[in-house]
């Protein structure tokens, strides 16, 4: 799957009956990636950048709208609007180097608001999980508010095993094994 992650366009329903398509980030996604962000509450920023950011500078947007999709994978989920297509959620991973040769990824999310907990993020590290397997990763890293119980409860519930470090200055850091395991044999 991994060479035609690029091309991804999956369209799924959300929780509440509303129609979305999940799909790899594409590089005229700039204008609509900024608009998200913008569109998320303070408290959604922090949650997923660890600091009350303002905007996404032209370096961000940069490195997301342009992943290689291998070393870098962004999707996006979509919905459309009277206005077009908008950006509601998006995830992704970055390779990251490790001292024991496993091959490790970190992971991260930003959903909109109005449509957290509506199985956004759980369907985008599905899908994650999926392509990451057929890349040769083993393992993702995340790091995660204490309080954004939401999060650790897609993690803890995706069925990848979980392994949870301790809890550093209001920070849950996760290990998620990518060998295949059975729904439901995720461990705190």
């Amino acid at each position: 799957m991994s060479d035609d992650v690029h091309l991804l366009n999956e369209p799924f329903m959300l929780r509440n009956g509303a129609h979305a398509v999940l799909r790899a980030i594409r590089p005229n996604d700039r204008a609509r990636l900024q608009a998200a962000f913008l569109a998320l509450d303070a408290e959604s920023v922090y949650s997923r950048y660890f600091s009350y950011k303002r905007e996404l500078n032209e370096a961000d947007l940069d490195r997301l709208c342009n992943p290689d999709f291998h070393e870098r994978v962004v999707l996006v989920v979509t919905q459309q609007t009277g206005a077009g297509e908008i950006i509601v959620g998006s995830g992704g991973y970055v390779m990251q180097p490790t001292t024991d040769g496993t091959r490790a990824a970190e992971v991260a999310f930003a959903v909109e608001e109005d449509v957290q907990g509506q199985g956004i993020s759980r369907k985008l590290l599905a899908v994650l999980t999926e392509i990451a397997r057929a890349d040769g990763i083993e393992r993702f890293d995340a790091e995660v508010l204490t309080r954004n119980a939401a999060m650790l409860h897609v993690f803890e519930h995706s069925g990848l095993a979980v392994q949870r470090h301790p809890d550093e200055a209001g920070v849950v850091r996760l290990s998620l094994s990518l060998a295949s395991t059975s729904p439901g044999a995720a461990s705190r």
